[in-house]
């Protein structure tokens, strides 16, 4: 992959993909993690004499403009943490009032574009649309891993027609995760949760073959009980799954370890009523919520003297404080490893979680791509990141 060391970017205008796809609530940043994340790339183009035109998407605006998805308080917070003004434009991307604002750009100035997604072509990687945008820089930097795995046209399409490399934001992912695939010390332990197989299926299929320990949680690990002929009460599963889950179980079942005991429910609610039940024994009505104590203790004493750690998605419904003991303690144990392990949190829920948990700085990595992380754990080629090379 061409890295920022392959460009001469002083006195040109590079136009920099970023993700600052970040929750907005009447128009205040809740997260601003992603935002920070593009520094350092931002910083270092500024400092070598570019300007930077950034482009992003936000959320699922339908193929038009929407009030609703603007970027501009993602402009006004970017301005904050840079230390100097970025400037909005408002106009859609591609259009003549966009480019002419650009070319009026100087040395050491930054602005951000409106929602990519604005434009109907761009998760069409349309043609036109890539040569618009590529009129608007001498260069191309992606940085938005969190998007790589989109063959759109602010990811992949414009590549294509400017000399281009990938951020320091992506490559310190591809550098992160490629080490989870290629010749990982051992013992290798993976951590699934959240609430469905059918979401981690190739994930886990790819990964298998590779760790030692593989600890099944959250949803899914009803699906895998239910399979073994366990009692799951309400609990969420996949019937679909049942076959896949039974074959796994049969082939790698050394491997896998799922919950013996859960934290059930009466209704899925905050203050529900709650009991402690073995996990192949839910009662009729019930719901497992949470991984119980023994749980706990066990996947906490399978990850001791681990030396690669990988883990991605919740043990339970950790939004709700009382269901998020089983997944605080699987953030203490993974940081509790230090630096003797490479441990690393792999996007979406899982970074909430252990932010939450106040132990994010205990671990080696934490992505910023959920989507973009698992399928490149499942083998997948990135188009983003295929569009770098």
């Amino acid at each position: 992959m061409q890295t920022l060391d392959s460009l001469n970017v002083a006195g040109k205008r590079v136009l920099v993909r970023v993700d600052y796809n970040v929750p907005i609530k009447d128009g205040v940043i809740q997260d601003d993690t992603r935002i920070q994340a593009s520094l350092p790339t931002l910083r270092r183009l500024l400092d070598a004499g570019a300007s930077v035109v950034l482009m992003s998407h936000l959320g699922r605006p339908k193929g038009g403009p929407d009030p609703k998805y603007t970027l501009q308080p993602v402009a006004e917070r970017l301005s904050e943490l840079l230390g100097q003004p970025v400037q909005f434009i408002g106009s859609l991307p591609g259009s003549d009032e966009t480019r002419e604002t650009v070319s009026q750009l100087q040395p050491g100035q930054v602005a951000l574009l409106e929602n990519v997604r604005f434009e109907a072509g761009e998760e069409k990687n349309d043609a036109g649309l890539n040569g618009r945008l590529a009129q608007l820089g001498d260069a191309f930097v992606l940085d938005a891993f969190g998007s790589a795995h989109r063959a759109h046209s602010s990811v992949s399409g414009v590549a294509g027609l400017l000399p281009h490399a990938g951020g320091l934001l992506l490559e310190a992912e591809v550098k992160a995760l490629s080490r989870l695939l290629e010749h990982p010390e051992h013992p290798y332990v993976v951590i699934i949760g959240g609430a469905k197989v059918s979401d981690k299926i190739k994930v886990i299929e790819n990964l298998l073959p590779k760790v030692d320990r593989m600890l099944i949680g959250g949803g899914m690990a009803y699906t895998f009980i239910k399979a073994q002929g366990g009692s799951i009460g309400n609990s969420i599963h996949e019937d679909d799954q049942l076959d896949l889950a039974r074959r796994l179980l049969s082939e790698y079942g050394d491997k896998l370890l799922l919950p013996t005991d859960v934290v059930a429910a009466d209704r899925f609610a905050e203050d529900a009523t709650t009991q402690v039940v073995p996990a192949n024994a839910i009662p009729d009505g019930w719901e497992g919520l949470d991984a119980g104590p023994q749980t706990r203790a066990a996947y906490a004493a399978a990850l001791q003297g681990a030396k690669t750690v990988f883990w991605n998605g919740p043990l339970g419904v950790f939004e709700f404080q009382a269901f998020a003991a089983g997944t605080n303690a699987i953030a203490e144990a993974v940081a509790g490893l230090g630096e003797g392990a490479y441990t690393v949190i792999g996007g979406g829920d899982s970074v909430s979680a252990i932010n939450k948990s106040g132990q994010a700085d205990r671990v080696s990595h934490i992505s910023t791509g959920g989507g973009a992380s698992l399928e490149l754990l499942e083998g997948q080629q990135l188009p983003g990141v295929e569009a770098m090379k």
